[in-house]
């Protein structure tokens, strides 16, 4: 299977939260303000940077729930229709 590139992965983003909302709207509520910060190697890196919104770190991972995390791991290898990891920073 070819590896994916971060522009497909960003087109259909939205795709990936609307499989997560279905599910879980609260999960939906932790990931719909992340950004795509990279894909490499089958291994999807998001962020919550948003120098509009905030002006120091805002990173909030420690408080989010592992089950959300795993919930959207599970969405984005479905969409995609292959195994993906997601990390966050």
């Amino acid at each position: 299977m070819a590896e994916l590139t971060i522009d497909v992965v960003k087109a259909r983003w939205n795709e990936v939260l609307d499989a997560v909302l279905d599910v879980d709207r609260i999960a939906w509520l932790a990931f719909f303000d992340a950004r795509i910060a990279s894909v490499e190697s089958n291994v999807v890196t998001i962020n919550f940077s948003d120098p509009q919104k905030f002006s120091g770190d805002h990173n909030f991972s420690m408080a989010r729930n592992p089950r959300h995390l795993a919930l959207l791991h599970n969405k984005i290898s479905e969409v995609f229709g292959q195994p993906l990891e997601v990390r966050e920073v």
